[in-house]
């Protein structure tokens, strides 16, 4: 099984709850205009990677809390990406996924089989004329935190940084988290 992937990181404290591996998909049908990634919209093949190459990667990072989902859209690869969550819960990570989708657009069966292996779920289209800052993993304020397990709560959620900025082996500089403007 394979995954076409925009980005990975080995580590982000602004993605969710501790550590993250976080995993940028490539494709996105939904194009919110004002979208922080747009260049993760195209459905073209990008680095396609097996997903037990992936899992690999993910494990072999030491002291991670768990693994974020984002994209692009990472319902659009949903099929695959329930098969790495669920291995990623197996090895006693967590599971965070960002989708542009609603919650309840989430009907097939692929869509369910992620659903089932997610701890956290953020759903809702951006939008740009809602954008806010200071709310924790959102960009706008109808996107909406769903804690589909026990395993974490809203109280996760105090003190998480908004923005990260990390320097790339190559000298590139990945901006991730919701930075503000100013």
């Amino acid at each position: 099984m394979r995954l076409n992937i925009a980005h990975t990181l080995a580590r982000s404290a602004a993605n969710g709850p501790g550590e993250r591996f976080v995993l940028w998909v490539q494709g996105c049908p939904l194009a919110c205009p004002g979208c922080w990634n747009p260049d993760t919209w195209s459905f073209a093949r990008r680095d396609v990677r097996d997903v037990n190459d992936l899992l690999g990667e993910i494990l072999a990072t030491a002291g991670i809390e768990g693994v974020t989902f984002t994209g692009g859209e990472p319902f659009a690869q949903a099929r695959a990406l329930a098969h790495l969550a669920r291995a990623v819960q197996d090895a006693g990570l967590s599971v965070f996924v960002f989708t542009g989708y609603d919650r309840d657009e989430l009907t097939s069966k692929a869509h369910r089989a992620l659903l089932d292996v997610t701890d956290i779920l953020v759903d809702g289209r951006y939008l740009e004329a809602q954008r806010v800052e200071g709310l924790p993993w959102r960009g706008s304020s109808n996107q909406r935190v769903h804690f589909l397990t026990n395993r974490y709560s809203e109280a996760d959620m105090v003190g998480a940084p908004e923005v990260e900025f990390h320097l790339e082996a190559d000298g590139g500089v990945t901006i991730t988290g919701f930075p503000r403007f100013e």
